[in-house]
């Protein structure tokens, strides 16, 4: 059975287009196609003109709906972040442990991996951020449980893990080459952040081969006329970086300006979190932002779309680069070759919105899933 969804605003690859339909075969999509030749016993479904674009992809979220899985590794906070997710159109993401005790981390380890077999799809693995980090840089992430990476304690996560850590994010300044390269042959991205690395040691280890940072201005030096820090070292070397479109976390001028610096390797992250009462993340709801019980900015209370909104409205990129922004880089970074586009022979994981930002609908492999109310 074919569906075609048509009468909508195609978002794909920079552009957007009308008087387009989508054939969806499965859980792919068979073809992009004028609105004119939709094949006779085709499903038909109106989309009423809504906005039809890639799924979103967040590679960094800690928890959602009052489940910190960052917090209190379970696999209800897994399941919560799938569904709230999938209501808000994100089909793809990393759930988030910030630096923590080896008995969480190992936690979290074990629940993602055991969870796996039940996951809907938009659940992709763990990201790791921490503990690795430098002290110098913490922002909300607890001092005491920040360390040096050994290569037999990676080694052992990696094992246990079968696969289920996606990404780890390190200050690579204070790490031996030993674990990077180990890190780097496993296939997990690794991202630079919380780091106070230098100017010149930003430009010998991004993209050498460290691919990525993890929320760009946050918790790293800031640039100086005479000692111009990591900052310029990242403009230069163009890592995919990810960056938290709050207007809290980063100003709309400096949002505007890594744009214009990394172009098509600047990506969104949400950086979000939920409420939290215990452990060593308590996070509170201050305005639209999180912070810690001292006051320390910690997460953020953004979703995707929201993100992408704000890039359109409050920076000034055209709304079908940012929906780039929001999928098809962060899906380049990674390795899903068949996300981040709505064109033949990619998978069938879309977000329908309107013009007000709201999610009206979202398709993760072929399926037709409406928000909760």
């Amino acid at each position: 059975m074919i569906t075609a969804l048509h009468n909508l605003k195609l978002i794909s690859g920079g552009t957007i287009a009308q008087g387009k339909a989508v054939l969806i075969a499965g859980s792919h999509i068979k073809a992009v196609i004028d609105e004119t030749a939709i094949p006779a016993g085709a499903g038909k479904k109106d989309l009423n003109g809504a906005y039809l674009a890639p799924g979103f992809i967040d590679l960094q979220i800690y928890g959602s709906g009052g489940k910190l899985f960052a917090g209190k590794p379970e696999e209800a906070a897994l399941r919560q972040m799938e569904d709230d997710l999938l209501n808000q159109g994100t089909t793809g993401f990393f759930a988030t442990i910030g630096t923590n005790t080896n008995d969480i981390v190992e936690k979290g380890i074990a629940v993602a991996k055991a969870y796996r077999a039940t996951a809907k799809g938009n659940f992709w693995g763990l990201h790791l951020e921490g503990p690795y980090l430098n002290p110098i840089k913490k922002g909300a992430h607890p001092a005491e449980f920040i360390k040096k990476a050994t290569l037999a304690e990676v080694k052992s996560w990696v094992e246990q893990a079968d696969g289920v850590i996606t990404m780890i994010t390190i200050a690579p300044e204070l790490q031996d080459q030993e674990v990077i390269d180990y890190l780097h042959a496993q296939g997990i991205i690794i991202s630079s952040g919380h780091s106070n690395a230098t100017y010149e040691q930003g430009k010998n280890f991004l993209n050498k081969p460290i691919p990525a940072v993890t929320h760009l201005f946050n918790a790293m030096p800031q640039m100086h006329h005479r000692e111009p820090g990591y900052i310029p070292a990242i403009f230069e070397e163009k890592p995919y970086t990810g960056i938290v479109a709050d207007g809290n976390h980063v100003d709309w001028p400096m949002i505007r300006l890594a744009k214009r610096e990394l172009g098509d390797r600047l990506f969104l992250i949400t950086d979000a979190v939920t409420a939290a009462t215990e452990g060593a993340y308590q996070h509170r709801l201050e305005g639209n932002k999180y912070v810690m019980p001292d006051g320390t900015l910690s997460g953020s209370s953004l979703t995707m779309l929201k993100a992408v909104q704000n890039c359109v409205e409050k920076v000034g990129i055209d709304l079908a680069e940012a929906v780039n922004m929001a999928s098809l880089y962060p899906a380049k970074l990674a390795g899903k070759k068949t996300k981040g586009n709505v064109e033949a022979g990619f998978d069938a994981d879309l977000i329908i919105f309107n013009e007000q930002y709201q999610t009206l609908a979202t398709i993760l492999q072929g399926n037709y899933l409406t928000p909760a109310t």
